[in-house]
């Protein structure tokens, strides 16, 4: 299995990538409106730790591809998750003033800016996969940047990302059950976390292989560490300071939200997750050790700080 030094290795190569690509997709210069690039560039380049670019990058590699293959779905996913996060930090949804330590967006700049924000980054995702000039990537026919699209489309919208913001919205001072709250997280969290997943995988998958057994496989591991990433999440809503998290610490709990530590407490809870962890490691037995940076990742999410 890839030690820990060698994940963060890849962890940081990944960062660099698409970061590179990232400052090569975003303008330098708008006539229209500098303040609203100004936005962009802010909500995207504010130190995030590209979890979600790193699983397609991985993804691609476990199914034998060059990483690079992965550049367009790396950079669309991190796109549709920063957009997420504007949009989630407003008044009107969490209403958070710290973003990974920095003030945010709507904070910074305005509202209004921030919905635009929002809406660019969500709009600047989908160019990426469906302009072959915007994020060079030769290797990727037409007919896999479809399917790239497709995947995205269906992780962002009601049947996933969007969806899931609105079930989490409607149910803040209520209760949710153990099987409501993985319904609403499965959507909210672990549905573009799949996408990640699924979107290397088609990068480096000839395109007659979408239903592989393999890919099934990463499916499976993908749903797994998308639960498992919420779960720490809520566990270190409750531990981790808000210096370390990078925003308001007991924010779930202020805002009356059901959280895995609210229904199991906060031991059970981490069983919970470190289950999950192993559930999606044995997701990937019948890969070879082309897949241990996803083993390892799986790890990580449950024992990260932050």
């Amino acid at each position: 299995m890839t030690s820990p030094n060698a994940l963060a290795g890849f962890s940081d190569r990944c960062r660099t990538m698409v970061d590179h690509s990232l400052s090569a997709i975003l303008p330098t210069a708008s006539d229209v409106s500098p303040r609203l690039l100004a936005a962009m560039h802010y909500s995207t380049f504010n130190g995030g730790k590209r979890v979600r670019p790193m699983l397609a990058y991985a993804a691609c590699h476990a199914l034998g591809g060059k990483i690079e293959q992965a550049d367009p779905a790396a950079c669309a996913v991190e796109l549709i998750h920063a957009y997420s996060l504007v949009h989630d930090d407003l008044p009107a949804m969490d209403n958070d003033d710290l973003r990974r330590g920095k003030p945010t967006c709507h904070k910074a700049y305005d509202e209004a800016t921030a919905i635009l924000v929002g809406d660019a980054l969500q709009s600047l995702a989908f160019e990426v996969l469906a302009n072959n000039q915007l994020c060079p990537q030769p290797l990727l026919t037409d007919q896999v940047r479809l399917q790239l699209v497709r995947t995205l489309s269906q992780a962002a919208g009601l049947a996933g990302m969007a969806g899931g913001q609105a079930m989490d919205l409607y149910a803040t001072g209520g209760a949710l059950n153990q099987q409501q709250l993985g319904l609403m997280h499965a959507h909210k969290t672990g549905a573009l976390i799949q996408a990640s997943v699924r979107m290397g995988a088609l990068c480096a998958l000839p395109e007659h292989s979408e239903q592989s057994a393999s890919l099934q496989a990463l499916d499976q591991y993908a749903r797994a560490i998308g639960l498992a990433f919420q779960v720490q999440d809520d566990i270190l809503d409750v531990t981790a300071n808000t210096e370390t998290l990078g925003k308001q610490q007991g924010a779930d709990n202020a805002l009356g939200k059901s959280t895995y530590v609210s229904l199991m407490g906060l031991k059970q809870a981490g069983t919970f997750a470190q289950e999950l962890c192993h559930s999606a490691i044995d997701a990937l037995k019948g890969l070879d050790q082309q897949a241990d940076v996803l083993r390892q990742i799986a790890g990580y999410i449950v024992q990260r700080e932050y």
